[in-house]
């Protein structure tokens, strides 16, 4: 089976960058995933994405070497199952709150005897390979996300959960349960919970993931010993994009017209 280069660069201790999919978009997912990034992620939570666009766009960044994930809208098992089955090579799973959440995403990810994931993979085979089923417990990948108070209560017992690569952290709902707002600065209160995720998780072995509002903050975690980092999504790049272009031609256009009209 293709190895999974999320596993494969964690267990050599290297970091991973992450890209973030939110437009439901086969060109932009291959364009964004032919520009160096260690894995994408087809956000099916928040993004814009129905299964449908999601499979072509897992196709997309299949065509390239970074590794194909996706976020599933819950710990449904039937919805994780299909998109492994169309190729995604990991899931990090919103809203796990408890060990038995974190179990029934474990499961949805490994066939039996180890979970309960039923067998059809049909595009996993033509990308993992044809011995997918041998090597799919042990390559595909499964995160939770820590995002609540809740599952901070819950941290222990859901790192514990037999199977799981590791957590994956929502800054902003985690600010929204502890009482902060949602891309703002992180309170004390969310700087020492976000700690206390990495600890751990890294106590264990396991993949430290976050999302992050932009490079700096990236760099911010990566030095923190965070080991995947996710520096905004597509949406968000392509607005900052289009923002500074504007603004760069616009300021310009004013400085040539400065004064020509004077007379009027």
């Amino acid at each position: 089976m293709r190895p999974n280069l999320i596993k494969a660069r964690h267990a050599a201790g290297q970091p991973m960058i992450n890209a973030w999919l939110s437009i439901p978009s086969a060109y932009a997912a291959e364009l964004v995933a032919s520009q160096g990034f260690d894995c994408v992620t087809v956000d099916l939570q928040h993004g814009m994405i129905g299964f449908d666009a999601a499979v072509t766009m897992l196709q997309a960044i299949s065509a390239t070497a970074a590794a194909p994930l996706v976020r599933c809208s819950s710990a449904h098992g039937p919805e994780i199952m299909k998109l492994l089955d169309a190729g995604a090579y990991g899931v990090i799973c919103p809203q796990v709150d408890t060990p038995a959440q974190a179990a029934l995403l474990v499961a949805a990810c490994r066939y039996p005897p180890t979970g309960n994931r039923s067998f059809g993979p049909a595009r996993g085979l033509l990308y993992g390979g044809a011995d997918y089923f041998d090597g799919a417990n042990q390559q595909i990948v499964a995160l939770a996300m820590i995002e609540s108070q809740q599952a901070l209560h819950n941290l222990d017992a859901i790192l514990d959960t037999p199977g799981l690569d590791g957590v994956y952290v929502g800054p902003n709902d985690l600010a929204l349960s502890l009482g902060g707002r949602p891309g703002a600065e992180p309170s004390a209160r969310t700087a020492d919970a976000i700690a206390l995720i990495l600890a751990g998780a890294r106590a264990r072995g396991q993949i430290a993931g976050i999302f992050c509002g932009g490079a700096e903050g990236a760099i911010q975690r990566l030095a923190q010993g965070f080991g995947l980092v996710t520096p905004g999504n597509d949406a968000q790049v392509l607005a900052a994009g289009c923002r500074d272009r504007v603004a760069a031609v616009r300021g310009a256009a004013q400085g040539t017209n400065t004064g020509k009209h004077s007379g009027y």
